[in-house]
C-alpha cells in the first residue's frame, strides 16, 4: 500500500502478551513499528519479535512520559501512529486515518475519541463521554511534556484536528487488574506533584478523593452504567487518594 506520507507505529509496553499481536495487527499500514519495552518477563518480546516491521527498545521503566519520548526518538519517519496495547482501531477509523494521510492538506496532530470497555462491556458514562487522546500526529511538531510522569501530554505546536471514528479502549480487564493500575497511576501522579514541592494535606486528600467520586459518579453520569459505573468511579477515587498517600509518605522521609 502506498502513501504520500509514511507513518511509524509506535508503543510501548510491559509485559502485554495477551495484547500485542492485536495492537501490532492495527500498525499493518505503517512502514515500521517502535516498540519500547519495559523488559516484560512475559512472551511479549518474543511474540512482537516475529513482525519484520518491529524494532524492540528495551528500557527501564521511569515513567509513561519517558517510554513514549524514547519512542518518538527512535521513529525514522515524522508522522507517527501512538497506541496503546489495550486500543484498538476499527476499519472505519484505519479507512478515515489513510484518507487523512493522503490528503493535499493536513492538521498537525489528530485528536482520537475512544470507546471505553470494561472487562468487555461497553461504557456510555462515567467520564469517558469525551474521552480523547492525539494519536496520529507529526513528531517534528509534537513532544510529551517531561514533567507529566501520569496521564501523558503532547504539547502540540501546529494544527490540530480530530477524527471521527472511535478508538476502542479495551483498558479494563477485571476489576483486579484495574485497582492496581490506578494505584500505579497515583503513584506516579504523587511523585509528579512531590516534584513540584506540593505538600501533604489531609484535608485535601479527603476533599480530592470525595469530588473525585462526585465527579465521576454524578456529574459525568457514572451511576448509569450500573455496577460497573460505581467501580470505576470508586478505582478513579482510589487513585487520587494514593496520589497523597505516596506525598505522606515522602514528607515522613526528611
Amino acid at each position: 500500500m502506498s502513501f504520500i506520507e509514511h507513518i511509524s507505529g509506535l508503543i510501548i509496553t510491559f509485559n502485554e502478551e495477551k495484547n500485542i499481536q492485536e495492537v501490532l495487527d492495527c500498525f499493518d499500514f505503517c512502514e515500521e513499528i517502535i516498540v519500547v519495552d519495559s523488559f516484560s518477563s512475559d512472551n511479549t518480546v518474543e511474540i512482537a519479535s516475529r513482525n519484520p516491521k518491529v524494532k524492540i527498545i528495551q528500557h527501564r521503566f521511569e515513567d509513561f512520559t519517558k517510554q513514549r519520548n524514547i519512542a518518538l526518538d527512535a521513529a525514522k519517519n515524522d508522522w507517527v501512529l501512538f497506541l496503546d496495547a489495550d486500543e484498538r482501531i476499527t476499519p472505519e477509523l484505519r479507512a478515515e486515518i489513510i484518507s487523512e494521510m493522503n490528503a493535499d492538506e493536513k492538521k498537525d496532530a489528530y485528536y482520537f475519541y475512544r470507546k471505553f470497555y470494561f472487562a468487555g462491556k461497553p461504557i456510555h458514562f462515567s467520564g469517558t463521554q469525551t474521552d480523547k487522546n492525539f494519536r496520529l500526529f507529526r513528531k517534528s511538531k509534537c513532544r510529551y511534556i517531561a514533567e507529566k510522569k501520569v496521564h501523558e501530554t503532547l504539547q502540540v505546536n501546529g494544527k490540530i484536528g480530530e477524527l471521527r471514528n472511535k478508538l476502542l479502549h479495551y483498558s479494563v480487564n477485571d476489576y483486579e487488574s484495574y485497582r492496581k493500575k490506578m494505584i500505579h497511576y497515583g503513584f506516579l501522579k504523587g511523585k509528579e506533584l512531590f516534584a513540584k514541592g506540593k505538600k501533604f494535606n489531609v484535608l485535601m486528600q479527603y476533599l480530592k478523593a470525595a469530588f473525585k467520586f462526585f465527579k465521576t459518579y454524578i456529574l459525568r453520569l457514572g451511576f448509569l452504567d450500573g455496577k460497573e459505573g460505581f467501580q470505576l468511579s470508586s478505582l478513579q477515587t482510589l487513585s487520587v487518594f494514593e496520589t497523597y498517600e505516596y506525598l505522606k509518605k515522602e514528607e515522613k522521609k526528611k
